[in-house]
Parts: structure tokens; C-alpha cells; sequence
């Protein structure tokens, strides 16, 4: 797809946007971790399409989309959450950038860094303190040119299911 970035335009995502949103979701899936059986694509749809639009409508998940000559070519996303705060700041309005999805024939463009740009700016707007994400390998040189590191203070997680 021969494009050119200067005519991307980025918008905000509405519920219209959700389900197309969702399949590129699962086309990422598919990237990372291969393909599942269809019964459980169905139900992982509607639960995305379920989490997406409760969080748009309750404030704690925004997100963007890239456009070109109409086509969505990639996404990007924002989950807040509120967390307690220390001898600083009484609570904390933290994110994780997730979503992060660029059709194949769009990709090494600079859309996802116009996407990044853009959450960032939003995030500060918004007061967001911290912002956290995973990363595929593609995409860490994507994020430690727009500032992410590692973490301050030692991370560990424990996976429970």
C-alpha cells in the first residue's frame, strides 16, 4: 500500500469504530500467539466489542485511529485506572497503551508513531501521571524513541489464570 503520511488523519475512536477494532485486535492475536478455532474467536469478539464499549462509555478506555483515504489503518489505545496515591498526590490516574495495530500493508510508514504522538498528548491532557505497556521486539525501538524505559522501581508480575 503506497502511502503517504502527511494525508493520515487520526481521530478518536467511537462505538461505530469497535468492531473493526476488534478484528485487528485479533489479527495482532494471531501475529503473536497463532490462530485459535473459531468458536473462540466468536466469543473473544464479543467480549472485546463488550470491554471496548463500556470502557468508552465509562471514560476509562480511550482510543485512536489512523486513517487513509478512508481505510482504518491502524489503532491505538489508552486504559485508565485510578490508583492510591502517596506523600506527593493524594491518587494517581494511570494508563496502559494497548492496541497498538497497524494493517501489514500499512506498516513502516510512521503510522504508529503518529498514533503514539498523538495518545501521548492526550495522556498528558488527561493527567495521566504514568503510562505502561508490553511490547513485541518490532516495536520496542518504537518506544524507547518516544521516551519509555524500564521501570523506576522493580516490576515483577505473577499470572493467576
Amino acid at each position: 500500500m503506497d502511502i503517504d503520511i502527511n494525508k493520515i488523519n487520526i481521530r478518536n475512536v467511537d462505538l461505530e469504530d469497535i468492531s473493526l477494532m476488534v478484528q485487528y485486535r485479533i489479527d495482532y492475536l494471531a501475529e503473536m500467539q497463532g490462530k485459535r478455532d473459531d468458536a473462540f474467536i466468536k466469543q473473544l469478539k464479543i467480549d472485546m466489542n463488550d470491554f471496548i464499549k463500556k470502557g468508552i462509555l465509562n471514560g476509562n478506555f480511550f482510543a485512536l485511529v489512523a486513517e487513509y483515504d478512508g481505510i482504518a489503518v491502524g489503532y491505538g489505545a489508552i486504559v485508565l485506572r485510578e490508583i492510591p496515591g502517596d506523600f506527593n498526590r493524594s491518587t494517581y490516574l494511570e494508563g496502559d497503551i494497548l492496541n497498538m495495530y497497524t494493517i501489514p500493508a500499512a506498516r513502516r510508514k510512521g503510522i504508529s508513531t503518529l498514533i503514539l504522538k498523538q495518545l501521548l498528548l492526550e495522556a498528558k491532557t488527561m493527567g495521566i501521571t504514568k503510562l505502561a505497556l508490553h511490547t513485541s521486539k518490532d516495536g520496542e525501538k518504537l518506544y524507547r524513541s518516544n521516551g519509555f524505559s524500564e521501570p523506576l522501581f522493580p516490576y515483577f508480575e505473577m499470572p493467576l489464570a
